[in-house]
């Protein structure tokens, strides 16, 4: 299996409880290695152009006004496998649907609410990643 790089977003709702520490404590405990790290606030419109794939979806606009709120760290992390590595300990969407002992589980307060965000594909990861970090960032 070949080395690989994904996108996480711990969101406002895990930065603003100090939840952030944990996070990543978890995932380098998962064997995945922080390769670039930023604390940041999104406006509204660069939460709406990160997830302009969700335009037409009935949630875009309080996922977007959500993910505006506060500040959030975005971060790549990289391992083998890194992107199903990283869904796996996310969990569920749904923090009530997600397994034990992962992040929305254990974190989450809703399914806008859950604490973090990844990519869900290579392709994904290979957009996202350069919306938040410049070639420079990552070494």
């Amino acid at each position: 299996m070949a080395v690989e790089r994904t996108l996480a977003i711990i969101k406002p709702d895990a930065v603003s409880r100090g939840l952030t520490g944990d996070i990543l404590r978890r995932l380098e405990a998962a064997g995945l290695t922080i390769v670039a790290l930023k604390r940041l606030r999104l406006t509204r419109e660069q939460a709406r152009a990160f997830y302009a794939v969700h335009r037409e979806r009935p949630f875009f606009d309080s996922l977007t006004d959500y993910m505006s709120s506060g500040p959030i760290v975005a971060l790549v992390a990289e391992a083998e496998d890194a992107i199903r590595r990283w869904r796996e300990l996310m969990g569920n969407t749904d923090p009530q649907e997600a397994a034990p002992g992962t992040i929305r589980r254990d974190l989450g307060l809703d399914k806008e609410k859950n604490a973090v965000h990844g990519s869900d594909g290579p392709e994904t990861a290979a957009t996202e990643i350069p919306f938040f970090f410049s070639a420079l960032e990552l070494n």
